[in-house]
């Protein structure tokens, strides 16, 4: 039993190997010299985990962390980014140390996040990685409230992963998603991003909440205020917009750089629109840049590597296209990517992937084109007409922002996050 707990943990740290690099927000670490003291009797104590994330991720730290800590709660985030300890707008950080090999972080990082836990006593759990989900149980065991926040459809990113010999995927992604619903059943709640993950898990825990990763409208109001004068912005809705005159006649994709989210189709796309393209984020395997380098259309493509948040979400304040054209894969097509909120956010219209879970947001509120991902001919058709009808993707970029402003934002999704916690901490 154990050699195959060690197995399950060691495919669950490969999927999650490259998430760090993917999450682009590095804000400048201002490192507290006090010693850390997370005692504070007034409040509900509370420590986040994760040992593949970094520190600053929008989702833990710059979402949920910040907004419990604005709620009154006392919040812990253990890390293993090997960065060290600090105190950040009243999130108490722990650094149990990086150690390098996945082997070596299966083996040796979890025991050090359990021992963190164990000395901080809080009481909520919540943590954020699959190759946690036995020191989740563990904690659970010992009487503590624990919560496991899903970020992704571990099973059916099994069936999409390259590195997983194709004969052997249905088997791991079966022993997946029974370990996951095993380990559900015996904690105290589950956080999810989108309905399909959530209905997984209904008829195995009472507390199953989905809160959508959608954007944080304070934050990106900032970065466009943070923008150079001469950027024309105005106010608008509580929020800053750019001038769309300003804008260039630019494309932009922000996020990780794999073929299977379709950077293939979309750099072939740009011989036939002769555009140029934003591109932005991490490439995902050994070879994957040179690769796309030799390309036809690559001369047309401007890469700007890992960008801080600011200085993405700029590329989207001069860009008139945001390109999302993800291939249909298992993962993706039921998936909600923040990208697609954040280009929204941005006030330009999307050029995305014909995924029946986005045409509800696509269509309905008519601020994009859904294209065939595989097809460069139809995204390239796509982005010309957007581009030779300037108020047609203008009209749709506005009609984007609104959403965001009143639907799809991280200020209708905070509380939710609040009320579970209100829940378990008053059982």
């Amino acid at each position: 039993m154990y050699y195959r707990i060690m197995i399950i943990e060691f495919l669950l740290s490969d999927l999650f190997k490259n998430v760090s690099k993917m999450t682009y927000l590095q804000p400048n670490q201002t490192t507290s010299n006090t010693p850390l003291d997370y005692k504070n009797n007034n409040l509900i104590t509370v420590c986040h985990i994760t040992s593949v994330h970094p520190r600053y991720d929008i989702r833990i730290f710059v979402k949920e962390c910040s907004s419990l800590a604005d709620a009154g709660y006392n919040i812990n985030l253990i890390v293993a980014d090997g960065l060290g300890d600090e105190e950040k707008h009243n999130i108490l950080i722990h650094d149990v140390g990086v150690v390098h090999g996945r082997l070596n972080r299966i083996l040796l990082t979890p025991n050090k996040i359990y021992q963190k836990v164990l000395s901080l006593n809080p009481s909520i759990v919540h943590f954020h990685d699959p190759e946690l989900m036995f020191i989740g149980l563990k904690l659970a065991k010992r009487g503590f409230k624990v919560i496991y926040d899903i970020h992704e459809n571990l099973p059916k990113q099994v069936l999409s992963k390259y590195w997983i010999k194709k004969p052997f995927r249905p088997m791991i992604a079966y022993l997946v998603d029974h370990l996951e619903r095993f380990v559900v059943r015996r904690i105290s709640g589950v956080v999810t991003v989108i309905d399909s993950i959530a209905e997984r898990f209904y008829a195995y825990n009472i507390n199953v909440v989905i809160v959508h990763n959608y954007p944080y409208l304070t934050e990106l109001k900032d970065h466009i205020q943070s923008q150079q004068p001469q950027q024309s912005t105005h106010s608008d809705n509580n929020s800053m917009v750019v001038d769309w005159n300003s804008r260039k006649n630019q494309l932009v994709y922000i996020g990780g750089i794999s073929k299977i989210r379709g950077i293939e189709p979309l750099i072939k796309s740009l011989v036939l629109s002769d555009l140029s393209l934003d591109l932005a984020g991490p490439f995902s395997g050994a070879g994957l840049q040179d690769e796309i380098q030799k390309l036809d259309g690559y001369h047309k493509v401007h890469y700007h590597g890992v960008l801080s948040h600011p200085d993405a979400f700029k590329l989207l304040t001069h860009a008139k296209i945001g390109l999302l054209t993800l291939l249909p894969v298992p993962s993706y097509i039921e998936s909600l990517p923040i990208k697609l909120f954040e280009y929204m956010a941005a006030g330009i219209p999307i050029v995305a992937s014909d995924f029946k879970a986005w045409e509800s947001i696509i269509l309905k509120y008519n601020c994009g084109i859904m294209v065939n991902p595989n097809d460069a001919n139809t995204i390239a058709t796509a982005c010309l007409y957007l581009i030779n009808h300037p108020d047609i993707a203008k009209t749709m970029g506005e009609n984007g922002k609104k959403a965001v402003l009143e639907y799809f934002n991280w200020e209708s999704e905070r509380t939710k996050l609040d009320q579970l916690y209100h829940k378990l901490s008053t059982k």
